[in-house]
C-alpha cells in the first residue's frame, strides 16, 4: 500500500506540474483548473488513497463500477462524477451517489434524471455532452449532442426539478474536421460556452483535455480537465 501511495503521489505531483505549467503559459490562475482523477477499472482502495493525498474530484464511466466503489467511499469528502453513455436504465443507481452527470446528450435522458433525483431528493448537475464529431444536429460516435442541439437540450435541463445545468463537456472527436486537432476543438467548445452562458450565465463549466491533451484543454479555456492514465497508470485490459 505504501508504494502505491508513493506512486499516485508522484504520479499526480507530475500532472499538478503540467496543469500549472499550462496555466502559467496561458495567463491563468492555477485555480481556475479543476482536476478530475478518472477512476474507472481501479479499485476502491486507489480512491480512498487519492482522497489522502487531497484529489476531491473523481470520475466514473461505468455504473456496474461505479455504484459499489462510490459505496466503499461514501465518508471520504470526494464529489463524483459519471462521464460515460449513461442509459436510462441505469439512471436510478448513478443518481444514488453521482455528484454531477457529463453526458447529458438526449431529453430523454434528461427526463429520466429528472424524475430519479426529485425522487431521491437530490440536486444533480449536470453538463451537457458536445460531439463535435456529428453533424449538425446529430450524434457522435462517443455520445454527444451536436452543437446545433445544445440550446434546446439546455434549456430543458434548466427548467427540469432535482437538475442543475452547470456546462459543456467534450471528448476530442477521433473523426471529422476536428481530429488530431484538440486545441481547435477545445477552442470550438469554448465559443460554444459563451454562447451557452448568454442564456445561462451560471452554466460556466467547461470540461474538456485528458492525459494526453490536457495542455491543450488549458489552453483553450477549460475549468475541469479528465485525468486517468497519468495519475493511475496504464489501465489493465478488461476481458
Amino acid at each position: 500500500m505504501t508504494d502505491r501511495k508513493d506512486e499516485l503521489a508522484a504520479n499526480l505531483a507530475k500532472v499538478e506540474n503540467r496543469i500549472a505549467a499550462a496555466c502559467a503559459a496561458a495567463g491563468r490562475a492555477r485555480e481556475e483548473v479543476t482536476l478530475i482523477v478518472v477512476t474507472k477499472t481501479y479499485p476502491a482502495g486507489d480512491v480512498r488513497i487519492l482522497s489522502e493525498l487531497g484529489v476531491r474530484h473523481v470520475a466514473e464511466n461505468r455504473d456496474q463500477d461505479a455504484a459499489p466503489k462510490a459505496a466503499a467511499c461514501s465518508d471520504l469528502p470526494l464529489a463524483w462524477h459519471f462521464v460515460g453513455q449513461l442509459q436510462t436504465n441505469k439512471v436510478r443507481s448513478v443518481v444514488g451517489y453521482a455528484d454531477l452527470v457529463q453526458s447529458v446528450d438526449r431529453s430523454k435522458l434528461v427526463t429520466a434524471l429528472s424524475k430519479e433525483a426529485v425522487r431521491q431528493e437530490r440536486e444533480v448537475g449536470c453538463l451537457i455532452q458536445v460531439a463535435l464529431d456529428a453533424g449538425e444536429n446529430g450524434r457522435g460516435e462517443r455520445g454527444g449532442v451536436a452543437p446545433g442541439g445544445i440550446e434546446e437540450l439546455a434549456d430543458l435541463v434548466a427548467k427540469a426539478p432535482g437538475l442543475r445545468l452547470d456546462g459543456l463537456m467534450t471528448v476530442a472527436p477521433l473523426t471529422g474536421e476536428y481530429a488530431g486537432r484538440q486545441r481547435a476543438a477545445f477552442e470550438r467548445l469554448m465559443d460554444l460556452s459563451t454562447d451557452l452562458r448568454r442564456a445561462h450565465p451560471a452554466a460556466n463549466m467547461v470540461s474538456a483535455g485528458m492525459s494526453a491533451d490536457l495542455e491543450e484543454a488549458v489552453a483553450a479555456g477549460a475549468t475541469h480537465v479528465r485525468v486517468g492514465t497519468a495519475v493511475l497508470g496504464v489501465r489493465p485490459r478488461l476481458g
